[in-house]
């Protein structure tokens, strides 16, 4: 860690981040790895397909992002989800490759049979939910996940043990079936999912204590975005030693999405100094991929990986950042080329001002007086307001001719 971790040369955050008051209350990793769940928890997004083809394109770009481990599907789903998973396994990708199984003996033996190094294990752990979406007697549930996680582990898989709901259920019951599948079966690791993101940040640290005291296992995050508190909710858990965090690329996935890896890896990196070690210059291009394979536009401002994300339209802004030159970090949490974006761009617009007029004007090689300027800018912002947009650089130029000729 720098001198000061906050300001370096490619990202600026808040120095109280650093507090001796605030890092004294924090036990962060050691080490940090990320658990990528788009080509599974991502795929359920309504509406998402990936062929075959597309899921060894994701899981290729997700490798070389130096993500650690990838979920690659459920191959008891269809026979293309189990050529899918076998695919990436020949692939010899240097991530780890997992498979995602329900807890049945079927599920188990088709992930082995695809030659996954782990398999993530499901149960519903709330008791409401076992006998009122899955109809069964809770005690079916736990023998289930007995018998499954067991045969997993003779058959030499990694068990990430998956309790769903597990937020909404009774703590005591929660715990309690935690402890009979991991004393009668077989848990290398627990996951504390957060199936519908009804946990708020105050209550996962009791989540990650009172599930590390109980069990004394590797614990694995996996918040979901029905409330947007997935990234703050995956950093407590961090910041209380949790070792894995589970997550989708731009947070694709099943009703408002799975917590968004760009936004968490990034935050763990600039805002605690953990650095899991994944290439965020990637971030925007694995973006892109994923949302055109996936068929699904995000917000032209989305945190990390938006498109106009470093557009600048307000003058203000403008005049900082023509005012900073290369200290970007400046007018800007973190430099574009950090996670991959291009520069910023000075947009012109209802909000811009005289630096933004002058920078169009040096991008498009003409000139104009001062006084030429505010007519410009003036013809700028009423060309913004009739199109209710941005005025590009073409009409840019039929303005400046207008005025300068």
């Amino acid at each position: 860690m720098t001198a000061e971790p906050w300001h370096t040369d490619r990202w600026f955050t808040s120095p109280w981040n650093f507090l001796d008051e605030i890092r004294d209350g924090l036990s962060l990793p050691a080490s940090l790895e990320v658990h990528d769940v788009t080509l599974r928890d991502g795929e359920q997004q309504a509406g998402v397909v990936f062929t075959t083809d597309d899921k060894l394109r994701i899981a290729e770009a997700l490798a070389e992002a130096g993500v650690h481990r990838i979920e690659a599907g459920l191959p008891a789903v269809s026979p293309a989800d189990d050529e899918a998973v076998r695919k990436m396994v020949a692939a010899d990708l240097p991530s780890t490759i997992y498979a995602f199984s329900r807890c049945m003996v079927d599920d188990v033996q088709r992930a082995a049979d695809c030659g996954v190094e782990g398999v993530v294990m499901e149960i519903p752990s709330s008791h409401h939910l076992i006998e009122k979406a899955y109809r069964w007697p809770v005690e079916r549930a736990i023998d289930a996940s007995i018998e499954a996680t067991s045969l997993a582990h003779e058959l030499g898989l990694k068990v990430s043990f998956f309790p769903i709901d597990a937020t909404r259920a009774g703590l005591v019951e929660y715990l309690d079936l935690l402890e009979r599948v991991a004393t009668d079966g077989h848990v290398d690791a627990v996951g504390l999912v957060d199936t519908f993101g009804v946990l708020s940040p105050h209550g996962v640290r009791l989540f990650v204590r009172q599930t590390r005291e109980r069990l004394g296992v590797p614990l694995e995050t996996h918040f979901h975005m029905d409330f947007g508190l997935g990234v703050a909710n995956t950093l407590i858990a961090v910041a209380e030693g949790v070792e894995v965090i589970q997550t989708t690329v731009t947070g694709i996935g099943e009703r408002a999405g799975n917590t968004p890896m760009e936004e968490t890896v990034l935050a763990l990196l600039t805002m605690y100094g953990v650095d899991a070690g994944i290439r965020t210059e990637r971030f925007f291009e694995l973006s892109k991929l994923v949302m055109e394979l996936a068929q699904v536009a995000q917000p032209s401002n989305r945190p990390v990986v938006g498109e106009r994300l470093y557009n600048v339209e307000s003058g203000i802004i403008s005049t900082w950042v023509r005012n900073v030159g290369d200290e970007l970090q400046e007018s800007f949490p973190y430099r574009p080329e950090l996670v991959g974006q291009p520069g910023p761009v000075l947009v012109l617009g209802k909000g811009s001002g005289l630096d933004s007029v002058a920078a169009a004007l040096e991008r498009v090689g003409r000139t104009a007086s001062t006084e030429q300027m505010q007519s410009i800018l003036d013809e700028v912002k009423a060309r913004s307001l009739a199109v209710k947009g941005l005025v590009d650089d073409d009409a840019f130029v039929q303005i400046v001719d207008q005025v300068t000729s």
